[in-house]
């Protein structure tokens, strides 16, 4: 249909237009996005066969709908993406504040401007875009702001009694008439506040100030909620609860990559970090893994959840590190150490909620932990498992390395050296140069380097060597070494 030649009802008609529901919008571009295997929601990684499958059966079965799930788990950003299924262009009875349908009118402005002008009435188009309407649930929110008020300024410049409704000034829910509305938070909204959203939902009726109006206003809901909510701050009403029609369970990733995946995408990356600085797939995976593991410490309350912005702010922490070193060095290309990775512990600590214990142990002792576990859980993709219980002279594959330390005073590795001494310090170890050629032969050289600091770190958790933070670095040594000059 051609917008640009359809400015009144009579050209409206006479196109031959038809009036359809939002769900029913919804519902028909999602069956043809099926039918041609085009994805309605694009961008969305680790939920094509849980959250997405549900979501869509939710759309054909026109739902209003509620995304259950802990904090970062893109419950907002579907129900944004539900804006593509509508159509592209809508018309509007211009001047509406409601959106009215011009050939099925609701309020009182739009029955009298067409009573008036008949066929020319006026007719505005709208845009997808600008039908998506979106509420952050607080304790301070009132019916006034969601459903309306009456209005004395507008009753006094029309010179209106409060007993005409046209003196109502309309809330954020009927002005979003034929549009998407989200209400974030939903357990932090009033019972009272919760109530007013029943007969909305299922009759269309709204009551202002006395007024009943009759209202069937052309709504899709969705509704986003966290179950730490229901205990911490409010809960959905029940009688609401009933009348919404789909409750989804959204969920955390399931795998690094698809961790992986969304944290590229969502990262903010300067042009000059990207060409600058190199990330080896070893160093995201270990990025993945902090979010992976601070999920199951015993230290972080896992009601709280753990949000996949931890790991993106990690990852924008982890190359600001490296810029900035570079910077100090004056090198114009450097990649990801792993030293680098004392830089995202700001990331970490904002983004977890500590129980007691953690509390005791400090935000950013938790948070190293956290790195720590991390590698222990990646070592044996790379190297030899490291056995808690050895026999008496076993056979070991890092005993090598390990008398190299017991033989070195120390080996420090220094946060702000230059990408050229730090390679050559990390060559200086010719043990650890034959543990990579022998377990990780197809490595590249750029990743190599990251490789050997990860076998270090790896070989301190598993206690078979020592490392000390100053100021300005870090010192491996032997633990035997570590004993004697602690003596």
């Amino acid at each position: 249909m051609n917008k640009e030649k359809i400015n009144s009802l009579g050209e409206l008609i006479k196109a031959g237009y038809k009036s359809k529901s939002i769900k029913e919008e919804l519902r028909q571009n999602l069956l043809e996005k099926i039918k041609n295997g085009t994805p309605a929601f694009e961008g969305i990684h680790g939920y094509e066969h849980s959250v997405i499958p549900e979501l869509e059966r939710a759309i054909l079965s026109k739902h209003n709908i509620n995304l259950l799930g802990l904090r970062g788990q893109a419950k907002t950003r579907l129900a944004r993406l539900m804006v593509n299924l509508l159509d592209e262009w809508i018309p509007i009875v211009e001047g509406s504040e409601i959106n009215d349908d011009p050939l099925q009118p609701l309020s009182r402005f739009a029955k009298d401007l067409m009573k008036d002008k008949g066929d020319k009435t006026p007719i505005a188009w709208i845009h997808r875009d600008e039908r998506f309407f979106e509420k952050l649930a607080t304790p301070d929110v009132t019916v006034a702001d969601l459903i309306g008020d009456v209005d004395p300024i507008k009753a006094a410049n029309l010179k209106l009694s409060y007993a005409d409704d046209r003196v109502i000034h309309f809330g954020m829910i009927p002005r979003a008439n034929r549009c998407i509305f989200v209400i974030n938070e939903l357990p932090d909204l009033q019972a009272r506040i919760q109530v007013a959203l029943f007969n909305i939902l299922q009759e269309g009726d709204i009551q202002i100030r006395g007024f009943k109006l009759r209202l069937p206003l052309d709504m899709q809901f969705v509704f986003t909620a966290n179950p730490e909510d229901y205990t911490n701050r409010g809960s959905i009403v029940t009688p609401l609860k009933d009348r919404i029609g789909s409750q989804i369970l959204t969920h955390y990733p399931r795998e690094i990559e698809t961790a992986k995946m969304i944290t590229k995408q969502e990262a903010k990356m300067d042009s000059f970090q990207s060409e600058m600085i190199y990330i080896p797939e070893l160093a995201r995976d270990l990025l993945e893994q902090i979010s992976f593991e601070a999920r199951d410490n015993e230290y972080i309350d896992a009601r709280s959840g753990i949000s996949a912005r931890l790991s993106i702010s990690a990852l924008e922490n982890l190359l600001s590190t490296a810029e900035r070193r570079a910077l100090k060095t004056g090198d114009k290309k450097t990649q990801i150490r792993f030293g680098d990775f004392m830089g995202v512990i700001p990331a970490i600590t904002g983004k977890i909620e500590l129980v007691y214990e953690g509390e005791q142990e400090g935000s950013a002792a938790v948070a190293q932990q956290l790195i720590a576990d991390a590698v222990k859980t990646l070592f044996p993709n790379y190297f030899p498992k490291i056995e808690k219980l050895e026999k008496p002279n076993a056979e070991n594959p890092y005993n090598d390395l390990v008398e190299w330390f017991f033989a070195e005073s120390g080996f420090e590795l220094l946060d702000d050296i230059s990408d050229k001494e730090y390679k050559e310090k990390l060559d200086s170890v010719p043990p650890l140069n034959d543990l990579i050629k022998k377990y990780q032969p197809e490595i590249e050289e750029k990743d190599s380097y990251f490789l050997k600091e990860f076998l270090l770190w790896g070989l301190v958790e598993f206690q078979k060597l020592n490392k000390y933070r100053f100021t300005t670095g870090i010192q491996f040594k032997d633990l035997y070494g570590s004993y004697i000059s602690g003596l």
